[in-house]
This record gives structure tokens, C-alpha cells and sequence, in this order.
């Protein structure tokens, strides 16, 4: 029975303090760790295939470039989207695009600083026009709303409710405070209810 590599169970924390040492075979297994949730973050946030396989490897490289300024024990993750989205707002102004994002899962507001579904807080709400389509109508409808929210809400939307990232790294990521990180996820929320509740021909089947 063939044994696992060693270096494959070491956290991500470990995994770049060994390549800070010198190990730089480690460099690449955080790469193809990140590779799948990273990049369909990012294809998500741009909208754009090919521009967020550039922001992908620009993050990786920004990475490499940064890993002397790493604090050791500090969780490599947040600190990697914080690199991820600041590529994105970069290259999103340097090709002045605007792609809305899409939410393929979405996560709200839980007691812990994690999120439960965005279906469910919006129906706990009070969103009744929700309350009489299928599931996989509700999902789209709930889709093309945040989709129509503005950039700082959709922003904080998908690093919540499609991440699943808690709210101190989001304010970590986006460099704001937590509070603001919850006032933004309730106005998105608030946004959602008021457009349905003017606009109830939009649930129509």
C-alpha cells in the first residue's frame, strides 16, 4: 500500500513556512490545493474565463513575491483572498469591466460568523414572493438579484455566501471592519426583499 505524501497532510501555514526555509517543492502543492475553490472564486468575481486565469497565476506569483513578509502561524487562506481580490479589483480596472457575479450557492448570516443559506434568510424574512415557485426557480431569482446589487454589496455577498469565509476574514480581505461586513450582507439582503416587494411581476410564472 503506497503511503501518502508526508508533505500533503501539513497545513497550509506549515506548507509556506517550509518553502519560506527553502522547501520549494511546497510552493506547488499550495498551488494545486487552492487551484479548483481559487479559481472559481475568481471566474465568479470576473465574470471572464481567461481573466481569471491571469488573476489566478498573478496571485500565485504575488505570493511567491510576498512569502518574506509571511507572519508565521497567520492562516494562509484569508490572507490568500485578500491577495486574490485585490488581482481582481486591479485587473477589473485595468480592462474597465464591470461582470456581475454569479452565485452558484449562496451562504447568509449565521451566530458563529459563518453563514446558512441565503434561501432560507430571505424566506425568514418574509420574502413571500419566493414562497410559491419551485427550488430551482427560487435559486435563480435569487441569482439574478444579487446579481443586480451593487459592486461593494456583491463584493461581500459572494466572499460570504459562496466562500463560506467568516466575517472577521472578510474584513481581513477587504480591509473594512466586521460591522461593516454585516451591515453590507443586511442591506444586500434588504436590497433583495424591496426590489421582489415593488416589483412582484418579476416572480411570476
Amino acid at each position: 500500500m503506497e503511503l501518502p505524501d508526508p508533505l500533503s497532510l501539513c497545513s497550509d501555514e506549515e506548507l509556506l513556512s517550509r518553502f519560506r526555509r527553502g522547501q520549494t517543492e511546497t510552493f506547488g502543492l499550495l498551488v494545486r490545493r487552492y487551484e479548483r475553490e481559487l479559481y472559481g472564486y475568481l471566474r465568479r468575481y470576473l465574470g471572464d474565463d481567461s481573466l481569471a486565469e491571469d488573476v489566478f497565476q498573478n496571485t500565485f506569483l504575488q505570493l511567491y513575491l510576498k512569502s518574506g513578509q509571511y507572519e508565521e502561524g497567520r492562516p494562509v487562506r484569508p490572507w490568500l483572498y485578500t491577495i486574490a481580490t485585490h488581482q481582481a479589483i486591479d485587473a477589473l480596472r485595468r480592462n474597465a469591466r464591470h461582470q456581475i457575479l454569479s452565485l452558484e450557492q449562496q451562504r447568509a448570516e449565521g451566530s458563529d460568523g459563518e453563514a446558512r443559506s441565503l434561501l432560507d434568510s430571505l424566506e425568514s424574512r418574509g420574502a413571500s414572493p419566493l414562497e410559491n415557485l419551485s427550488a430551482e426557480e427560487r435559486k435563480e431569482r435569487v441569482r439574478a438579484g444579487v446579481d443586480r446589487l451593487p459592486d461593494f454589496l456583491r463584493q461581500v455577498v459572494l466572499l460570504a455566501y459562496y466562500q463560506g469565509l467568516k466575517y472577521r476574514e472578510i474584513a481581513d480581505i477587504l480591509e473594512i471592519p466586521v460591522g461593516t461586513v454585516k451591515s453590507r450582507l443586511h442591506a444586500a439582503l434588504s436590497k433583495l426583499q424591496e426590489a421582489w416587494s415593488e416589483s412582484p411581476s418579476m416572480f411570476e410564472v
